[in-house]
């Protein structure tokens, strides 16, 4: 059976060292080139022949706008809507990452917790920043909820500075847990498939039939896990701008 692990080396495909600083081309960033390329093209094409009778591309392209700004509207309040590109692109990256790790022989780069924290730790400050340059040292109030008696205050204030600093930490946990463990199902139940077939072929069928019902089932996590992510940032948005 196939080291199920083995799928998520990271591999230098150009090794390239400046001052000591590895700074490689890898699959991992082959693969994120190759979303960002997908998803511009896709989204270019889908648009440079709009029509008032919209194509299947088109209809696609549109319905993504609207899903999002629906999200970020619905989620953020109508300041929110300034950041929709920001969101937008957020959930791009996300989904294509998700999506494009289940191709065969490819790389699912938000399977990587290096590339999940860097999200969440990136959305963190840039939702902080946001807050204090909104509402400057009142971004501390915050923490202590209006209408919580003094007593109280004791426990609820550490509590919520917890929970905010946790943010980035649950953000990037939850959509590389995901990602790995599936990637991991589906491994191991394909190796069990092989594994069967070299006995008897009927003996492999139980295992196949959950292996093709398993990815289905990873398909709908991918996007789940993407729809997640994004709407997450929009209500830590929701927070910056509006606090309580």
């Amino acid at each position: 059976m196939a080291d199920p692990i083995h799928q998520f080396v990271i591999q230098d495909i150009i090794p390239l060292n400046i001052g000591g600083i590895d700074l490689s081309f890898t699959n991992s960033a082959l693969w994120m080139v190759v979303a960002a390329g997908l998803s511009t093209t896709v989204l270019t094409m889908a648009m440079s022949r709009a029509s008032m009778v919209p194509g299947r591309l088109q209809v696609f392209a549109e319905s993504t706008y609207s899903f999002i700004a629906n999200m970020v509207r619905d989620n953020s309040g109508h300041d929110g809507m300034k950041y929709f590109p920001f969101v937008f692109t957020l959930f791009s990256v996300v989904l294509m990452g998700n999506m494009l790790g289940m191709i065969p022989y490819s790389f699912t780069y938000t399977s990587h917790l290096a590339v999940t924290a860097g999200l969440a730790v990136f959305i963190f400050l840039f939702v902080t920043a946001l807050g204090f340059a909104r509402h400057g040292l009142h971004f501390f109030e915050f923490f202590s909820p209006a209408g919580v008696p003094l007593a109280l205050k004791f426990i609820v204030v550490p509590l919520e500075i917890v929970s905010y600093l946790t943010r980035p930490i649950t953000l990037s946990m939850r959509l590389f847990a995901n990602m790995m463990a599936g990637h991991l199902v589906l491994k191991v139940f394909a190796g069990f498939c092989v594994s069967l077939m070299s006995i008897s072929i009927v003996a492999s069928v139980i295992p196949m039939a959950f292996n093709v019902i398993m990815i289905a089932f990873e398909f709908m996590i991918a996007f789940l896990q993407a729809y997640v992510f994004t709407i997450l940032t929009c209500i830590y948005l929701k927070d910056a701008l509006e606090m309580h």
